[in-house]
């Protein structure tokens, strides 16, 4: 596995007490959350229209994600469709007060472009 985040930085936030289950991890729903936004993020940026998330092609949990750790995300475009953009996704735990950084999740979503009456439409290339 790779030290570096393949792709861009999308977001960063903290995980916070309220987002933990009864074994003080941060719950996985929480993470996929933040995945989710983070991709819609960078495929709102290539299609120019809104987004809504139409599949979670593949998603791996490789490691916990603990109280105080920022969660970084980074995304990657690696398909284009007609009305589709697909992004790979890595969730990077930055722990110990940002001195340590590990992959704890990474996915690919897809999103369909949407119009303003909501129906698909074209990707703007």
């Amino acid at each position: 596995m790779s030290n570096e985040p393949n792709g861009k930085l999308t977001i960063r936030i903290v995980a916070m007490p309220a987002d933990t289950n009864p074994s003080g991890d941060i719950f996985g729903g929480w993470v996929l959350s933040q995945m989710d936004i983070a991709g819609g993020v960078a495929a709102v940026q290539i299609s120019k229209s809104r987004v809504v998330t139409v599949a979670v092609n593949a998603m791996t949990f490789i490691a916990p994600v603990k109280v105080g750790d920022v969660l970084c995300v980074y995304t990657k475009i690696i398909k284009i469709g007609t009305t589709s953009v697909t992004v790979a996704i890595e969730a990077w735990a930055r722990r110990d007060r940002m001195s340590i950084r590990e992959k704890v999740t990474e996915g690919h979503f897809t999103y369909v472009a949407l119009d303003d009456k909501g129906k698909k439409c074209a990707v703007d290339r």
